[in-house]
């Protein structure tokens, strides 16, 4: 028992500052690296520039507490009641975002520790994983590329004209919404499509507004979205 408690309360001299400096240095690094790898495959329209200098901070804030923590257990405890008291409101809407900043930490912790190689290795295997499925587009499964609305009256002259133009433009394509907007004289179609790999939202969208009595036509794509 009295083993235990010297080993609690011993007070270590801790890191040199050349040690504490070679580590901020390379956790600093490799965040960065992190943080560059975040940027360069960042998909969507939630970029943030705080987000992205908060992995590199974070990550140099791990280092720094395990290098003040060491092999002190008493340190250890007296942190993890710190960061109990801690209360982080900040919400992430991208589990992706997430992910790096546990890899972040991760490598901050790695460092900390003075584990070089696992931190080097794990950085540079995280970086290639995350730049591969993101530009491989591993995981995706899309349907329908678009939602294509416009208004006209009911008949079957309008109905085989859109199709006709939606046969040549579309490989795929369904009625999902037909709704009243002029007490049964003219209604508002909605159809999900995908597009052809030769064709362009553009050409849809002028063959479409050729057709007799078509009015209100809205085409939003997943990555763009056009309007007439």
């Amino acid at each position: 028992m009295s083993e235990l408690f010297e080993q609690i309360t011993r007070v270590e001299a801790g890191p040199t500052w050349q040690t504490a400096a070679i580590c901020m240095l390379l956790s600093f690094v490799l965040c960065q690296l992190l943080s560059a790898v975040y940027t360069w495959t960042h998909q969507g329209l939630s970029y943030s520039r705080g987000f992205v200098t908060s992995l590199v901070m974070g990550g140099m804030v791990s280092t720094i507490l395990l290098l003040a923590i060491g092999n002190n257990v008493a340190r250890g405890l007296g942190l993890l009641g710190t960061l109990a008291l801690v209360r982080f409101r900040a919400t992430l809407k991208d589990t992706r975002d997430m992910v790096f900043v546990f890899a972040s930490l991760s490598v901050g912790i790695a460092v900390g520790v003075q584990a070089f190689s696992v931190a080097v290795m794990g950085t540079l295997a995280y970086c290639l994983l995350a730049a591969h499925l993101a530009f491989s587009q591993w995981g995706s499964r899309r349907s329908f590329d678009g939602l294509l609305r416009f208004q006209g009256p009911l008949g079957p002259e309008l109905e085989s004209a859109v199709a006709r133009a939606l046969t040549v433009h579309c490989s795929r394509f369904t009625l999902i919404t037909l709704r009243d907007v002029a007490q049964g004289t003219r209604v508002e179609r909605a159809y999900q499509i995908r597009l052809r790999e030769s064709d362009s939202p553009d050409a849809l969208l002028r063959a479409l507004k050729g057709v007799q009595d078509l009015s209100g036509l809205t085409l939003m794509m997943q990555d763009q979205v056009g309007e007439v």
